[in-house]
């Protein structure tokens, strides 16, 4: 379980901190099409700002879900499983939607 515990922590800390950092950048923005995905998704991850919000995050998770009871559930198994539900959504919405345009 310590090993579930530690792979949703660091799913949701890398899909909090690239929304944190991806969407701002998404807004000011002026290209247009799917290949743009691509290049911001990497522009945010070699940020050192990704890579530090990203441990902290984690740490945080990962302290909360060693808590107590209430503490975990409030703060680690509700924000983990939502954050990570939404990622992998996020995740499969835009390869469905490469997957379309380079097949018509």
């Amino acid at each position: 379980m310590d090993y579930l515990k530690g792979i949703l922590s660091g799913l949701a800390a890398i899909f909090v901190a690239e929304f944190v950092f991806f969407w701002p950048i998404f807004s000011r923005e002026k290209a247009t099409g799917v290949g743009v995905l691509k290049i911001l998704l990497l522009q945010s991850t070699l940020s050192p700002r990704f890579w530090i919000v990203g441990t902290l995050l984690f740490g945080v998770f990962f302290a909360a879900s060693r808590a107590s009871t209430l503490l975990r559930v409030l703060f680690f198994w509700i924000p983990t499983l939502t954050v990570s539900v939404l990622g992998f959504s996020i995740v499969a919405i835009f390869a469905y939607l490469v997957a379309i345009s380079r097949h018509g």
